[in-house]
């Protein structure tokens, strides 16, 4: 067991204790040194989005200060949800070490995979989609092409 690894799942396990969400830890390393861990706090921060990858995310940007982590690595007690994957791949973290499944978490009552089959389009009623005011908001996309000191993802 990698000691990363063993401290992502420190973190879920106090996550747990703590019922401030799923079992879920993880944490994002540089050079073989900690910038950040996080466990899952959706039920503490009542925020959908608070799992352990997007706030350890989250806190690692605000301690170097960017927003990109090329080159860091993450240790996640299970396979990131779509959603925190997008956001791994945002980040452009190099390597993502996982422990659980999403299976294994589908087990245990998480609905990665039929989040994971509706990109699949599997289960596309999941959610309804409709595009609408697409002119208005290319002029907002228009607006930030012309600002001069804007950074790029």
């Amino acid at each position: 067991m990698n000691r990363f690894m063993n401290i992502a799942l420190q973190e879920a396990k106090t996550g747990v204790e703590k019922q401030h969400g799923g079992p879920f830890g993880a944490v994002v390393v540089f050079e073989n040194r900690i910038i950040s861990r996080a466990h899952n706090q959706v039920l503490f921060e009542n925020d959908p989005t608070a799992h352990a990858e997007i706030v350890a995310i989250r806190k690692a940007a605000k301690t170097i200060g960017h927003f990109h982590l090329t080159g860091y690595e993450l240790y996640t007690t299970c396979e990131p949800c779509p959603m925190c994957l997008a956001a791994i791949l945002w980040a452009r973290i190099k390597t993502l070490y996982f422990g659980c499944s999403r299976f294994d978490a589908a087990e245990i009552g998480f609905k990665d995979e039929e989040i994971y089959r509706y990109f699949d389009r599997e289960n596309a009623s999941v959610l309804q989609k409709e595009q609408i005011g697409r002119q208005a908001c290319l002029n907002v996309f228009d607006f930030w092409r012309e600002q001069q000191n804007k950074k790029l993802y």
